[in-house]
This record gives C-alpha cells, structure tokens and sequence, in this order.
C-alpha cells in the first residue's frame, strides 16, 4: 500500500535514533496538515500506516474489533505470537477484558488506602535522601525513584528491588530483540518473579502479587509463566508513565519560567499542570494496532492486515482540538489529551496512580529544591516507544545553606 505515501523530510519515524535529540514535531505537523492518515516504510519489516491526528488516533483505539492488539503485536517489531500472546497488551477482548479486571482485583480498598498514605511519605523522602547534596540525576534520584518504590509497595518487595528492577526496564526498552543485554536484562526479570511467586506460596502478604497468584481466569490459576508476564507489566508500565511524566514535566517548567513562577504562586493548579504535562511531553510515543478486516480510515482505504501506528505527541499537538498547541500552560482548560491512549479497552491501567504520583512529588521538588536548575546536557531515552529523559543533571541549593542564608 505506497498510494498514501508521504515524504516528511527523510525523518524515519520507526527508528529509535530520531527520538534521541527529541520529539519530531516539525513531522508530526507536516503529516497532521498534509495526510493525517499515511503510510510510512519500515526497514525491518512490512510498513504501516502513521496516524498522527487526533481523530484519527482516537477512532483506532477506541474499535478493538477492527483494530487488534493481538494480530501483529502493539510495536514495530512483530515477535513471535507464541512469546507474546500471554502478554496483557498484546491481547484483544475478551481475554484482555478478563485479565484487566483481575489487574484490578489486585488493588482492594484497603492495598490503594494504605498505598496513598504511603506516597507522600515516599515523595518527601526520596527529596529528604538528595537536598543536602546540592546536585543529584533527576531522573534517577528523584523521577524514577517515586514509581520504583511504588511500584515495590504493590507488589510486596523490598524498596531497593524496585530500583534495581526499574534500572532493568530501562535496558528493555533502549535495547533490541536480539540484543544481548536487553535479553539478559529479560532474563533476570523473570527469574525474579519465578522466586516471587515461590516465596507468596508460602507466605502471602496483603499485596497484589499474592491476589494475582490466588486469582483465576476461566477457572484456572496463573502459570508462573504467566504470572512472570503480568510482573514484568506492572514492573514496566507502572514506573514508565511516572518517571517520565516527572522528570519531563520538570524540564517544561524549567524551559518556562513564567509557568513555574505561575504554579509556585498558585498551588490550586497543580491537577491542571499536571495534565497539560502530559499533553506537552507524552510519555509514550507510540503504540500499533492490526487491522481486522477492510476498512477505511480519514478516506483512506486499509486492508485487513495492514497496521496502523498511534503518535499519542502528534495527536496531542493537533491544532483541530488545541489552540496554540506548542504552548505550554499550566492552566490549559479543557485539556483532553491522549497521553494515556485514545480511550478503549486498552486505557492505561496506571492513569490515576501515576497522577497521584506526580502530584506528590512535584510540590515537594517545587518547595524544597530552591534555585533548581540544569547542570549539565539532558539526555533522552534512545527509543522509539517510550517518550523519555534517560538522564537530566540538576544542582539546588541545599537545605543547610539556605538555612543559613536565611
């Protein structure tokens, strides 16, 4: 299918290297105004069709019938059905809508109760840990370690594993299949949950690790397998959209003064900023869908089989549901954005607690971490799927000496 082909410039948009320097939105723009609906060539394997307006991608996610999760996979690289058809996003209902709901499960009043109290006590420690130092890695020290320690909380570890398995997503997704540190670091993810799922047997705890290991799905219990799969998700997803919305949120406010100088002055903004964060900086790029059966898209016509590629940071900088869409506000209203997908069966699981999240961390980096600053190159995540800062070199003052100051 080459009818609808489009040259944007030479910009791939499949190739993990154009997202190290930043966002293509100068593409994105030309492809919303030129062919919001077009197909794009991939070197690795079949093309597919780039959609990068806002309609566009809200219509595929929200038709699971004629778009699949399942029949091709949801990135670039189609893997293997058989290593992947366990995997929650690689599914189409009503498998995906039965495992979603036992996700779910997992999270009984009384886990999310205890889990809220315990966010702000996290957030204001992981500043305790760094504001005598004066400098730290952002994203290590700060953005990644809130949904790390999180995400160990739900799942019954030890703070510290959740660090060490977050640094292993990071291989995950700067890597490639193939890549030998990418599979190791896979490796490793799995032989943790194996002796997770060991140790829960034996001693349950109030957490969602022992709901999945306890749970049935049309009357029979996980595999270890299985569980292994649904670990590696929570593990994944549910640092990703955090750390990432964290730490670029921050560099949006740091970029623009005024809207931080705006927020400080006005904490009741804090859901606002925290929505048009997402807006601005997507934490995810992209996800694929297959279609089902002959169709038609924006007036372009598709065939079963052929996949279609959702640019969440395209759509959510089109202009037809934005106004001024470059522009950063903090009290951009309304703000219906697509960083947690179009809507659907495939919704982002993690929305609510990663709002929660941010809301807890960055009042307490605003107020606490005075004079903040860059300190050095920020360095983004080399991947054509996750929209995110690998690194970002900050220095403040620290506390004594603003004590003394004062």
């Amino acid at each position: 299918m080459t009818e609808n082909a489009i040259s944007i410039g030479g910009v791939d948009l499949a190739d993990p290297d154009t997202y190290k320097s930043g966002v293509p939105y100068e593409a994105f723009r030309e492809l919303r105004l030129r062919a919001p609906v077009a197909w794009h060539p991939y070197k690795d394997g079949p093309g597919f069709l780039a959609l990068t307006g806002y309609d566009e991608v809200q219509a595929v996610s929200r038709d699971s019938a004629t778009w699949s999760s399942q029949a091709k996979g949801v990135m670039f690289h189609v893997p293997p059905l058989e290593q992947v058809a366990p995997v929650m996003i690689y599914m189409d209902p009503p498998r995906h809508t039965a495992l979603r709901k036992l996700i779910n499960k997992g999270f009984t009043p009384r886990q999310v109760a205890r889990l809220n109290d315990h966010i702000t006590d996290m957030a204001q420690q992981i500043v305790d840990d760094v504001i005598e130092r004066g400098e730290c890695d952002f994203v290590d020290d700060v953005a990644g370690a809130l949904p790390s320690y999180v995400i160990a909380e739900i799942l019954g570890i030890p703070l510290d594993d959740g660090r060490r398995l977050y640094e292993l997503t990071e291989i995950l997704h700067t890597g490639f299949v193939g890549d030998g540190a990418n599979e190791q670091a896979m490796m490793q993810m799995f032989q943790y949950g194996t002796e997770l799922a060991a140790r829960k047997r034996v001693e349950p705890g109030d957490d969602i690790a022992t709901s999945l290991l306890h749970a049935e799905i049309d009357g029979h219990s996980l595999t270890d397998f299985e569980f292994n799969l649904f670990f590696t998700l929570l593990i994944d997803a549910g640092g990703d959209t955090t750390r990432n919305l964290v730490a670029a949120g921050i560099l949006a406010l740091l970029q623009h003064p005024a809207e931080r100088q705006r927020l400080e002055a006005d904490p009741s903004l804090m859901p606002s900023a925290i929505e048009e964060m997402l807006r601005y900086t997507s934490p995810v790029t992209v996800f694929l869908r297959t279609a089902t059966k002959d169709t038609e898209l924006c007036g372009v016509p598709v065939k079963a089989g052929d996949r279609a590629a959702m640019f969440y940071p395209s759509a959510n900088r089109d202009e037809s549901r934005f106004a001024d869409p470059d522009r950063f506000d903090i009290g951009r209203a309304p703000n219906p954005h697509l960083a947690f997908g179009g809507g659907g069966t495939h919704f982002c699981l993690g929305a609510n607690l990663a709002r929660v999240e941010a809301a807890a961390i960055i009042p307490e980096v605003l107020s606490r971490m005075n004079d903040l600053e860059l300190a050095g190159p920020v360095e983004r995540l080399r991947s054509n799927l996750i929209n995110g800062i690998r690194s970002m070199p900050v220095r403040f003052t620290p506390a004594q000496r603003l004590a003394s100051l004062s």
